[in-house]
């Protein structure tokens, strides 16, 4: 499906999530999103337990009411737990309940989030904050399906799909016995992984747009607030560490302190602005027509390699490790760049 199509598509299926839910960690038309989207479609249609991981503010909760929002279970409840936001010792009443007269304060008794959630999608988000005696608990939960309140012998059945989700490393908390290996497997039944923006920056004009619409529609006494290809450059060229949550940030910020009806790139703050080399290509490179990205991309992915290749002597695997890739992948873009290195030279003048 072309990726404009599959975008229509998507939306529609979210049509009817709470609209703070329908945020847009998953707007673009990068590969890696056309993707994700897709494999969200396929997820949605079964039970399958569902591990998302990814960067803070990458959209690991849309991505789980987008599977929830798509699956058979979407006119039931969609419950979401920040398990580092609640204390460790309320948590375990928080999920499951607790009798009455259980613990000090217990004056009665109370349904927990399984239960609230019941026949519906449970999102347990920064699942390795989850103390390790409760890890143990949630693993029976997901072998039997009985939810135990805090101070009762007997079990509830439940059936709740579940959703968990980290940006740490679970495998590596596993490894140092912060993590239960078992539980690790039992939620990792399908990995779902988002890209971070740095990696997709060709969805930031996409984003940044969308955002400037939608902000448009919410106040619309501000006005239309468009942006300048200057500014897009400097946006294109940042990292995002705090990923599509800080860019959504920043381009609301910027509508309100904007004078005007255009957003110049002085008024990025200090941290985005950027005077290197690759910005100034991208803005030598824009003209009436616009720019074509991807020869863009290509080139500076080009000098990049060559800049490897070159300082690692024509090693490629030293050169694919000093760009964080996979020897097959810098091999890839090794020929769809054109590069020759060092050694290549030197063997096809032999």
């Amino acid at each position: 499906m072309p990726g404009g199509a599959s975008i229509v598509a998507f939306e529609a299926r979210l049509a009817d999530l709470p609209p703070r839910m329908v945020q847009d960690p998953l707007i673009g038309e990068h590969s890696s999103i056309i993707k994700l989207r897709a494999l969200i479609e396929r997820v949605a249609r079964t039970d399958a337990t569902v591990l998302v991981t990814g960067e803070s503010g990458t959209g690991k909760e849309l991505v789980a009411a987008a599977i929830h929002a798509a699956s058979p279970r979407r006119n039931r409840q969609f419950v979401a737990v920040n398990c580092a936001a609640i204390p460790h010792d309320l948590l375990e009443s928080e999920m499951f309940g607790h009798q009455r007269g259980a613990f000090s304060g217990a004056a009665m008794a109370r349904s927990g989030l399984f239960m609230t959630a019941d026949n519906g999608t449970i999102f347990l988000d920064e699942i390795g904050e989850m103390p390790l005696p409760l890890q143990t608990k949630l693993l029976r939960v997901l072998e039997d399906g009985m939810v135990r309140a805090v101070g009762s012998d007997r079990g509830t059945k439940v059936e709740v799909r579940v959703i968990a989700a980290s940006n740490s490393d679970l495998l590596a908390m596993v490894a140092r016995n912060a993590f239960r290996e078992d539980l690790f497997y039992r939620l990792n039944v399908v990995p779902i992984t988002i890209p971070p923006l740095r990696e997709r920056r060709s969805d930031i004009p996409i984003l940044v747009n969308y955002f400037l619409n939608r902000i448009g529609q919410r106040e619309p006494a501000a006005g239309r607030v468009t942006i300048s290809e200057e500014a897009l450059v400097q946006l294109w060229s940042y990292d995002w560490p705090g990923n599509v949550r800080e860019l959504e940030n920043l381009v609301e910020r910027l509508v309100i302190l904007c004078e005007g009806n255009r957003i110049e790139s002085v008024q990025l703050p200090p941290n985005i602005v950027v005077t290197t080399r690759v910005s100034d290509d991208i803005a030598a490179n824009l003209d009436g027509e616009g720019l074509n990205l991807n020869a863009l991309v290509r080139k500076l992915e080009g000098r990049l390699i060559n800049q490897a290749l070159k300082q690692t002597g024509g090693n490629k695997q030293a050169a694919a490790r000093l760009l964080g890739l996979k020897r097959t992948t810098f091999a890839a873009k090794l020929r769809r760049c054109g590069v020759i290195s060092p050694v290549d030279s030197d063997e096809s003048a032999n």
